[in-house]
């Protein structure tokens, strides 16, 4: 290691030693013996406590011992810069390794969420291409949901479904309805669908229509409530005195539009909405214009009309055609929708 720099002074024979970084600090070489210096300055030394108590000071150190102290400093501060070099080297290491952990990880995260997404389309496919062969297929009762007659039906309604329920479908489900009985009966019916399915629904219709009089609006609403809750065993308290509620608030509604199906179709302008729904995930559960009806109805005092029970109701009231394009409902609900709109039209103009 090379010793600290010295400078030559002016006279070329003679040197000028600087102050150095000792042990105990900054001091000042004595010049070495046998030689003169032009500009004898005074040296300034650090007095220590023992000096100030009048103790004879040490010697002053030679220059030899002064070069091996700062060869020993210096080999020290070089080994503790190593030192220091190393660790932090060591710490980029592991920073750098914690850092490719991490974004392994994230990778392999991202991985697995493109997996996961890709698995869950790649089983919607499977889905829709099984119910796009069913649709492609014909008739017979291979095919999951085509019947021993070789119509092809809506994805709900299935050969194991009850006959009452696949006769509602391919009778009365989607049909334009311009009755006010029917329309009562078939909102009363869908705000069951909170509490029943449709198959214990229509299981038990002949006896509600016993017990509300075929759902005359008018009728029902001046019956009793005694006799409504003897019918308990058919549907739940509320439900029944929901249905005598409603009843009042129609039989308002007919005083109001002349008639409760002037009112309901007032909101689609008296012309179904054509769904053309391909599989039975797009069908949706409300819509807007179910939620919008829905306000006006509690607005007057309806009970048990929630935009879900009222989208039921728009289904099963043809108000909205929601039979799938494969099924064979679905073309005969559409000209049924024209041959109505071509009836009220014509009532209109006479």
């Amino acid at each position: 290691m090379s010793v600290p720099p010295r400078f030559r002074s002016t006279d070329s024979g003679e040197r000028d030693f600087r102050s150095v970084l000792g042990p105990t600090g900054n001091k000042l070489q004595r010049k070495p013996p046998g030689m003169k210096l032009e500009n004898k300055k005074k040296t300034t030394t650090i007095e220590s406590k023992d000096e100030k108590t009048k103790k004879k000071p040490d010697p002053p150190p030679s220059p030899t011992t002064t070069l091996k102290q700062c060869s020993s400093l210096c080999s020290s501060l070089l080994r503790k810069n190593s030192a220091s070099m190393t660790a932090s080297y060591s710490s980029d290491a592991s920073s750098s390794c914690e850092s490719s952990h991490l974004s392994v990880a994230s990778s392999s995260r991202c991985k697995k969420a493109v997996r996961r997404s890709g698995s869950a389309v790649g089983r919607r496919k499977q889905v829709d291409e099984k119910e796009d062969k069913v649709s492609a297929g014909g008739g017979g009762g291979s095919n999951g949901d085509c019947f021993a007659d070789g119509r092809r039906r809506c994805a709900w309604i299935t050969p194991k479904a009850d006959s009452s329920y696949v006769a509602f479908h391919d009778e009365e489900w989607g049909v334009p309805v311009h009755d006010d009985k029917k329309l009562f009966e078939l909102l009363s019916l869908s705000g069951a669908l909170s509490e029943l399915s449709w198959t214990d629904i229509l299981s038990r219709r002949q006896l509600l229509r016993e017990v509300f009089m075929d759902f005359d609006p008018v009728a029902v609403s001046e019956l009793n409530e005694k006799k409504v809750t003897a019918a308990i065993s058919l549907l739940s308290e509320v439900k029944l005195r929901s249905i005598l509620d409603n009843a009042r608030q129609v039989r308002k509604i007919i005083a109001e539009y002349g008639s409760f199906k002037k009112y309901m179709w007032n909101f689609v302008s008296n012309k179904p909405t054509p769904s053309q729904f391909r599989y039975q995930r797009q069908v949706p559960v409300k819509t807007s214009k179910a939620e919008f009806i829905s306000k006006d109805l509690v607005r007057r005092g309806f009970r048990s009309v929630s935009p879900t029970v009222i989208y039921s109701f728009m289904q099963a009231a043809g108000l909205t055609n929601d039979h799938l394009i494969g099924c064979f409902r679905y073309q005969d609900c559409c000209s049924v929708d024209a041959e109505t709109t071509t009836k009220a039209k014509k009532t209109e103009r006479e």
